[in-house]
């Protein structure tokens, strides 16, 4: 029997960064959807994003119809984002109607029904041939209305009248008490429902977004961290790990010779991943500035995130062992970006990430240390950051190498980031110091590495002022 072809449900790309994906294409086309929330979430600068992106991406014109604030206030409130929406007005790509509704006007009589709204509403969008809609917010056109027969009544025609009309739609609504909306009806006649969260968990603020319903489509069901800056809203999903991704048989060095003799194929695999865990002291930022160096030296760029030192401490550090950072500085070939974890949520600085990433297209970046994200969230969220990253690192085939400090005296004991990486990194080298004779002595031992014959030795190493240098008797072991 002949398998029936499925059919695919059309859908409206929403121009916002990471909503896309995880709707897998955007909203349902010609349909209806609500985006629901509490004051300060970012319902009416999602809607206004998903209009703006629309008319600039697309070429669908848009209207917006707000019962809340005038159109000189959404011009204003949004300027600071870069949507010009003076412009997209005298362009007539984008109509602004602001409708005032006093619930005393609104009678709970046979004869409340939306004639006028449709009339005005109709004529705005046959105005410009708009393609997206957007009513902000829904409340303050029912607010008035107690009949909950009369409220379901009036709803279904509203969204029926839009389906008709074939716009795709965003309808705004707050967040009842137990229900996603006030009225706790919108959701039942919408075809897809997005709720956004906004809480402060330990004097750090998120913002959450989940699709709590989408008809006819596949979509993601977790909780998404989402962010608003000046570039608008993107949506921060955690990528599935496919693992489909191209590898390459090339090895490159790890900028010390004496580290790669004890790999088997001289160097570690080109676009993989590299943990480095250690004690305080054990030379871990030393190692990864070897690494940075050494792609610089490749004419590559590098991206270096610190979240322990500025960059002149890291410059003036590593070059009293003979490293000289500041020519690759000068010629932007290695970027360093210091921030402290605590300075902004964890999701800030995972969009910041992102962010320097698609700027300068980086061929290795560097996280030093990841253990000190665990002071500004939990140990899932961390975990699931770093996944994110690893899976962002991995598509690309970007060089990445990630420090993180071990607490001594704890056995096999890791701490909670550098757990998340470990089993996914391709390679873990671990550092510790030792008492010999009354002496610190440093020793280096690399834990796994995928693919690849390495010295199972525990060797020791030492620090210079010309330098790192491994010290071993062995050679790599093959495979």
């Amino acid at each position: 029997m002949k398998q029936q072809k499925k059919s695919l449900l059309p859908k409206t790309p929403t121009g916002i960064n990471g909503l896309d994906e995880i709707t897998e294409g955007g909203f349902p086309k010609g349909r209806p959807v609500l985006v629901c929330g509490g004051a300060g979430c970012g319902k009416t600068l999602m809607a206004m994003q998903f209009l703006v992106k629309g008319i600039t991406q697309q070429n669908e014109p848009g209207v917006f119809m707000s019962f809340e604030e005038s159109e000189k206030d959404l011009i204003e409130n949004v300027e600071s984002l870069g949507f010009d929406l003076k412009a997209l007005t005298t362009e007539n790509k984008l109509k602004i109607d602001y409708v005032r509704v006093e619930r005393s006007e609104i009678e709970e009589t046979g004869e409340y029904d939306l004639e006028g709204l449709f009339i005005r509403l109709n004529y705005a969008i046959d105005s410009i041939g708009a393609k997206r809609v957007v009513l902000d917010t829904i409340e303050s056109l029912f607010g008035g209305i107690e009949n909950e027969g009369l409220l379901r009544s009036e709803l279904r025609r509203l969204f029926q009248w839009l389906r008709d009309k074939g716009v795709t739609t965003i309808i705004t609504a707050e967040r009842g008490a137990g229900t996603l909306t006030r009225k706790g009806l919108e959701e039942y006649v919408s075809d897809c429902v997005i709720l956004l969260d906004f809480r402060v968990i330990d004097q750090i603020a998120t913002r959450r977004l989940r699709i709590v319903k989408y008809r006819g489509s596949t979509h993601g069901t977790n909780e998404y961290p989402f962010l608003i800056d000046e570039n608008g809203i993107s949506v921060l999903p955690i990528t599935s790990l496919k693992l489909d991704y191209k590898v390459s048989g090339n090895t490159i060095s790890t900028g010390l010779s004496s580290l790669d003799k004890l790999f088997e194929k001289s160097g570690i695999f080109e676009g993989s991943s590299t943990l480095v865990t250690g004690t305080a002291g054990t030379a871990k930022t030393l190692l990864a500035a070897y690494f940075a160096l050494s792609s610089c030296k490749r004419d590559e760029t590098v991206l270096y995130f610190s979240f322990e030192e500025s960059p002149d401490q890291l410059i003036r550090n590593v070059a009293t062992i003979g490293m000289n950072l500041k020519p690759y500085i000068k010629s932007k070939r290695l970027i360093i970006h210091a921030s402290r974890p605590s300075f902004q949520g964890l999701e800030m600085h995972l969009i910041q990430m992102h962010k320097l990433i698609d700027q300068y297209q980086p061929r290795t970046i560097i996280v030093d240390p990841i253990s000190s994200l665990i002071t500004v969230a939990t140990g899932s969220e961390v975990r699931s950051m770093l996944i994110r990253l690893l899976d962002l690192f991995k598509i690309n085939g970007i060089n990445s190498l990630f420090t993180s400090l071990t607490h001594p005296n704890k056995g096999d004991y890791i701490d909670i980031a550098a757990d998340a990486v470990s089993s996914l990194a391709d390679t873990w080298i671990s550092l510790a110091n030792e008492d010999k004779n009354g002496k610190r002595t440093r020793n280096i031992t690399i834990i796994k590495s995928r693919g690849m014959g390495h010295s199972n030795e525990c060797c020791d190493f030492t620090i210079t002022n010309k330098g790192i240098h491994v010290l071993s008797g062995d050679v790599a072991v093959k495979k």
